[in-house]
């Protein structure tokens, strides 16, 4: 399996989002720290969940990073996050 479909089903399993965008970022990478020219290493995440509401934005990013963390050992080197409530996204 892929690993933005693990992060996905990851995500999808302990946040129920309402809404989840997993963009590889890993082709703009080419030449970096990081990159080894297999992909599937740079990511830009939106994820919109009640699982965020009380929650500081730093509290946000160690809840997903907890959840990624495999990944984050694996072929992952980084990571973009934008984490919000569905009433946060509205006002967006």
């Amino acid at each position: 399996m892929q690993i933005a479909e693990r992060m996905r089903r990851k995500i999808e399993d302990a946040l129920a989002p309402a809404q989840l965008e997993i963009i590889d970022d890993s082709h703009r990478h080419a030449g970096h720290a990081g990159h080894d020219g297999q992909g599937e290493s740079h990511f830009r995440v939106r994820i919109v969940s009640e699982a965020f509401t009380g929650k500081s934005r730093v509290e946000r990013q160690r809840l997903v990073y907890d959840l990624l963390a495999a990944e984050l050992k694996d072929r992952v080197h980084a990571l973009s996050l934008t984490t919000q409530t569905p009433a946060e996204s509205a006002k967006a």
